[in-house]
């Protein structure tokens, strides 16, 4: 699986992307997804080779409460839009990874429903941790609306195999797996072992939130897990003007890099913007340590036009960090321009440098706001300086590279 090591993966999340109702009770359906092939070429032309989707699967509202995992969205679509995004992607080189949740499903799931209405003897009841004295499923970490798989099963593991296998089947590279820390290992390594008898190339994506990473992977099987713990570092230590956490998380990371593959990023569905939470040159800054070290980097769809947005814990609080997109990219703001030329440059750099992806880092000077690290690979070096949020990026012999 040589390609993973020159991915660069544009994340869209596409119920927002698409401009596709979240909450509307019986929203008509509409081929929505198919206002992504007015992008790919701005996703080739950024540098990135792959798309990293969210959730296009039937859902009740955000995505994440999936109601049938064999079917397109209808807010999106139908299979004949999916099968053309995907022949779209392959005739210009990008790969392509879906988001799947089987932590949970949402709470109207048919098949669950059923189950609380027949009882146990249901076809497909035994897929779910319900609790029968209460005739209640269990839940996905108090959210009411959704409810939890039985990983302990034989049908939850059937199922989630099935449904792996089918969209591998119809043309993508792979998987992120939804919550994947809240799952017994044990059960991914499992799926993934009988997915990849068909489908041996195939790449997983865990999301992990904290924890033992490379622990994690061996016991799971993935390929590659969320990098939260850079994540923060990166934002934080630029906020709070203290460059100690971010080396210490970069030695951290050092120790991961030859275990398991971490796929790293400054922004998802899930966080507020990195414009917003250190401003415009911030977001630079960032970006620059993003792009110069180890790992697989993700670019969220709108960060590399500057966008901004607050993710609040309330109903729709989501709503401001997964906004739709123009219908093409000749319909987005002027004022995107020079942080999407930053990130041309940085991908580029990173693409003439390809051993970055497995690269290790060295602190050469370190105070609170001025930061020097060394990232090594094959016999190479890069030497990134920070001061605040200004960056140069060194070759070898002290040339500048590119500054910000």
């Amino acid at each position: 699986m040589g390609w993973i090591e020159h991915a660069v993966w544009w994340h869209v999340y596409p119920l927002g992307f698409c401009g596709a109702p979240i909450r509307e009770e019986d929203p008509a359906p509409a081929p929505r997804l198919r206002r992504l092939l007015h992008w790919l070429d701005y996703a080739i032309e950024l540098g990135t080779n792959g798309l990293l989707l969210g959730p296009v699967f039937t859902a009740g509202t955000h995505g994440y409460d999936t109601l049938d995992h064999f079917a397109i969205d209808p807010r999106l679509g139908n299979a004949d839009d999916f099968d053309e995004l995907i022949a779209a992607c392959r005739a210009r080189g990008l790969r392509v990874v879906l988001d799947g949740v089987f932590s949970h499903v949402g709470r109207s799931h048919p098949d669950l429903v059923r189950a609380l209405r027949e009882g146990r003897g249901a076809p497909g009841a035994g897929r779910f941790d319900i609790d029968w004295e209460r005739r209640e499923p269990r839940v996905f970490e108090g959210h009411d609306g959704l409810a939890r798989l039985d990983h302990r099963s034989e049908e939850a593991l059937d199922y989630t195999t099935a449904v792996l296998t089918h969209w591998l089947d119809r043309g993508i590279d792979g998987w992120r797996l939804d919550a994947a820390y809240s799952v017994d290992p044990a059960f991914w390594r499992e799926a993934l072992g009988r997915t990849r008898e068909r489908h041996p190339g195939a790449w997983f994506l865990a999301e992990v939130i904290h924890g033992d990473y490379g622990a994690f992977a061996k016991a799971s099987g993935v390929d590659a897990v969320t990098q939260y713990e850079l994540w923060k570092a990166i934002w934080s230590s630029l906020a709070d003007r203290n460059f100690y956490e971010l080396d210490w998380s970069l030695r951290r990371h050092d120790r991961y890099v030859g275990d398991v593959g971490l796929n790293t990023f400054v922004g998802n569905h899930d966080v507020t913007r990195i414009a917003t939470t250190v401003g415009p040159d911030g977001a630079l800054a960032a970006l620059a340590v993003l792009l110069t070290v180890g790992g697989v980097p993700s670019i969220y769809y709108g960060d590399e036009q500057g966008f901004t947005g607050v993710k609040e814990e309330r109903l729709g609080g989501d709503d401001a960090v997964r906004p739709a997109f123009p219908d093409e990219p000749a319909q987005l703001a002027p004022w995107g321009e020079r942080l999407h030329r930053a990130h041309q440059d940085l991908i580029g750099l990173r693409r003439r440098h390809p051993w970055l992806h497995s690269a290790t880092t060295e602190a050469l000077t370190l105070t609170n706001t001025e930061y020097t690290y060394r990232v090594s690979g094959g016999g190479e070096h890069l030497d990134v300086a920070l001061a605040g949020t200004d960056v140069r990026i060194l070759d070898a012999d002290g040339g500048v590279l590119w500054h910000s």
